[in-house]
């Protein structure tokens, strides 16, 4: 199947946005993902950052990685407004979703369920707050299938009657970008993805 550009679907969008800068939830995984979404996307956009990542393992680390998207928006200059929508960590219902799928490797299926999680919480605040639209930043990592986010985005925009935005952030190089915020603001960058299993997989120590 062939494979749809989404950095061509948000340019055209944001080709005819006007002059009034539409609201826009931007999902989070991290500080460091979030830095060049943030500074791309809020020439165009007034965004709320929502950090909902249940999936982080352990709570410590969630809290690290919290703080620093924290202080990453209250130093990023903007042309529109940023703030934060906080939210409960709500592990267990990632551990719930996880049944079955433990020794699935990276970028799998488990971890496909993982964005629909994340992102069907991030539909349903869309709706209740009425923004005019929501996306992530996951599709900036290589790592991470932006064909797969976008779909399950697509699905849900239509499930919950809320603007999904199309990206794939790691196109005109922004994941070097968010490496060189990463270095200017001094982020913390983790070595695993987040959750328990992924953690287990590298082999990295507690």
């Amino acid at each position: 199947m062939q494979k749809i550009n989404y950095q061509k679907q948000l340019d055209k969008i944001i080709e005819n946005l006007g002059d009034k800068a539409p609201s826009l939830l931007l999902h989070s995984c991290c500080a460091p993902c979030s830095s060049y979404c943030i500074e791309y996307l809020s020439q165009y956009f007034n965004i709320t950052v929502f950090y909902y990542n249940p999936n982080i393992y352990p709570e410590t680390e969630y809290e690290k990685r919290k703080a620093e998207q924290k202080r990453l928006i209250s130093e990023m200059k903007t042309k529109y407004s940023v703030k934060m929508l906080d939210c409960d960590f709500e592990s267990e219902k990632f551990y719930e979703m996880a049944k079955g799928l433990e020794n699935c490797r990276e970028c799998g299926e488990r971890c496909f369920k993982c964005y629909r999680l994340r992102l069907e919480k991030t539909a349903q605040e869309t709706k209740k707050y009425n923004y005019d639209y929501f996306t992530t930043t996951l599709t900036i990592s290589p790592l991470k299938n932006a064909q797969k986010i976008n779909e399950i985005g697509n699905e849900l925009s239509k499930e919950y009657g809320v603007q999904w935005l199309p990206s794939d952030f790691k196109k005109k190089e922004g994941y070097k970008r968010s490496i060189e915020l990463s270095k200017v603001h001094n982020l913390y960058r983790q070595n695993y993805c987040g959750c328990v299993f992924s953690k287990t997989e590298l082999k990295i120590e507690e």
